[in-house]
């Protein structure tokens, strides 16, 4: 049965969407079958796999609210052995379509849509890897409800810290409600920037913070990582020998590690 994965932090810019495309394309490229799920409406993980918005038949919103299966939303990539299930800008309001779905209709429950969604298609993948938005609402719930763990990327800067524990409230609500065996996947740090102290005093203090939770790889600051989604192409694709590439290799690695022992399902 496939892990579900939720990548998520309510700050913005902490490089949670170029980790989920660029750890999903290199579980992919390590051979493992992947769903990558965009909960995000601005639609940048869908855009950053090389899917035209525009030609979207079927989304995320569409099987949350329980207009299609994941199945027929789910989209296979140029890239082998990875699929999304896209988003568009229709997520944007779902909040309140979900909410008014739940008082109206008998047995559906608003913070669960995505998990039953899911139910079906968990056998058919090693990881599926969700992009959560900048938020914590209920597309959010959605996810963490869904999910078997979470990584929580951190930006290697000044106020790393500031949110996180309203995030490890909300992890902490979810276990005690909808979803008990939650769990902390991993602390990711990113966007390092090696010319400066500041960032590797931030490093120590996560580390101190999240102990072993922390991936022994960082995600450093790089052109060339910023410039991979706009071409449509995660970094193994983009730039297969560069820095950016080979660190989410290597996440990829720590991942495969901590959920398969040596790597071997």
């Amino acid at each position: 049965m496939g892990k579900v994965i939720s990548l998520v932090n309510q700050k913005g810019g902490v490089g949670k969407t170029t980790t989920s495309i660029n750890l999903s394309a290199s579980l992919a490229v390590l051979g493992k079958k992947v769903l990558l799920i965009d909960l995000d409406p601005q639609g940048n993980t869908t855009t950053g796999v090389g899917i035209n918005k525009g030609e979207i038949e079927k989304s995320i919103y569409d099987v949350l609210i329980g207009e299609c299966n994941a199945t027929e939303a789910m989209i296979k990539t140029k890239y082998k052995g990875l699929y999304v299930l896209p988003a568009t800008i229709n997520l944007a309001g779902i909040d309140a379509e979900l909410l008014e779905k739940s008082r109206t209709q008998n047995g559906f429950k608003k913070g669960e849509q995505l998990k039953n969604s899911l139910a079906d298609l968990k056998d058919s993948f090693d990881y599926i890897i969700i992009d959560c938005p900048p938020s914590l609402g209920v597309i959010t719930t959605n996810a963490l409800t869904a999910s078997n763990s979470v990584i929580i990327p951190v930006q290697c800067e000044f106020f790393a810290l500031e949110g996180i524990t309203q995030l490890l409230k909300t992890i902490m609500l979810a276990q005690k409600g909808l979803n008990p065996t939650l769990d902390i996947e991993g602390v990711l740090l990113t966007m390092l920037d090696s010319r400066t102290n500041l960032g590797f005093e931030v490093v120590e203090d996560i580390r101190r913070f999240f102990k072993e939770k922390v991936y022994n790889t960082i995600i450093p600051r790089l052109v060339r990582l910023t410039e991979a989604p706009s071409h449509g192409e995660p970094i193994v694709a983009y730039d297969p020998k560069s820095r950016g590439s080979e660190a989410y290799i290597n996440l990829a690695k720590e991942v495969i590690e901590r959920n398969e022992g040596n790597g071997n399902k």
